[in-house]
């Protein structure tokens, strides 16, 4: 089993030390724990895919301290992409660039492509600073399971497949990165914490939404199912709960709702404002999946503000 280490100046540097050994490590970030290893090395990667049961045409993102010069990593960066670093690095934004010459194809995909992000959390930055490296970290659980959020949530998906967790405590915006494809016209390929109508104040226009361009997946997240529980999952307006809880009780089957805003029956209550809601999503969904057969999620509002949270909760009823 994994062992759980503090996230204190031993914890650290035992985890800089098994990654740069080539081993895994799973770590905190401001949106959710990440399972960590040398991004440029490829059979360091392929070991993030055999322990998540990944499948080789999702790419994963590299995390960075720093936007790097044309080089390793990228082939060349736009200027639009210094402007958004200065905006919003360190902090929950990806951006897709031309993969550099020693960027594997594990790691894109095989695409022409490389997603990169510079993380806010104190943890993962000390880390990056300890390896000396950039570290390729899709979400710490297995593949299109939810998210962890927290260190517990990573020991109880990939415990038995990993060697290292560094706890440091709970992920403070809860749901994964906004993803900015920058080859070519600005895109928002996965919708985060930060909304594009941020980034359009940066970049002067309100970037495209969705995959884009034909081909090798530039981001991850584009799956049609993600960030899934094991139990059956339906999205419900909320006018429909308790009816559709009623008959699937009928059933015999143990039923926990999701609510936004005030509760609806068994379950849990997450704040109706977006921000409140996504740190607690995958928290939430970890718990009712632990006690009932069928989750029942009351719809929330389908304004822009909450773009980032039904994008996850669309993925996560997909069947």
């Amino acid at each position: 089993m994994a062992r759980i280490l503090p996230a204190d100046e031993a914890g650290l540097q035992e985890a800089a030390s098994m990654l740069r050994r080539g081993g895994l490590v799973a770590f905190p970030t401001e949106t959710v724990y990440g399972l960590g290893a040398l991004a440029l090395d490829p059979r360091c990667v392929r070991a993030i895919f055999e322990a998540k049961g990944r499948p080789s045409t999702n790419p994963v993102i590299v995390h960075v301290l720093e936007l790097p010069g044309p080089g390793p990593l990228v082939a060349s960066v736009p200027g639009r992409a210094a402007e958004l670093a200065r905006a919003f690095w360190p902090g929950p934004l990806t951006l897709v660039l031309p993969r550099g010459r020693e960027v594997p194809d594990v790691v894109t995909a095989g695409g022409d492509t490389v997603a990169l992000r510079s993380p806010a959390h104190p943890v993962a930055r000390a880390l990056l600073g300890a390896v000396g490296a950039p570290v390729a970290a899709p979400s710490a659980n297995r593949s299109s399971g939810v998210s962890p959020t927290t260190a517990a949530h990573v020991e109880a998906s990939l415990g038995d497949r990993i060697e290292l967790i560094l706890d440091g405590g709970p992920c403070g915006v809860g749901i994964e990165s906004t993803v900015l494809d920058l080859c070519g016209e600005p895109r928002v390929l996965r919708p985060g914490s930060i909304p594009r109508e941020a980034l359009a104040r940066v970049l002067g226009e309100t970037p495209g939404l969705g995959p884009g361009a034909a081909g090798p997946l530039r981001s991850p997240g584009l799956l049609t199912r993600h960030y899934a529980p094991g139990a059956r999952t339906i999205l419900v307006e909320r006018e429909a709960i308790e009816q559709r809880r009623a008959e699937l009780e009928g059933e015999g089957l143990r039923v926990g709702v999701l609510a936004c805003g005030q509760a609806r029956g068994p379950g849990v209550e997450l704040p109706d404002d977006p921000d409140g809601y996504a740190q607690g999503l995958y928290g939430a969904l970890h718990a009712l999946d632990a006690s009932f057969q069928v989750i029942l999620i009351e719809r929330p509002p389908t304004t822009s503000p909450w773009e980032a949270v039904l994008d996850r909760l669309r993925r996560a009823v997909a069947v």
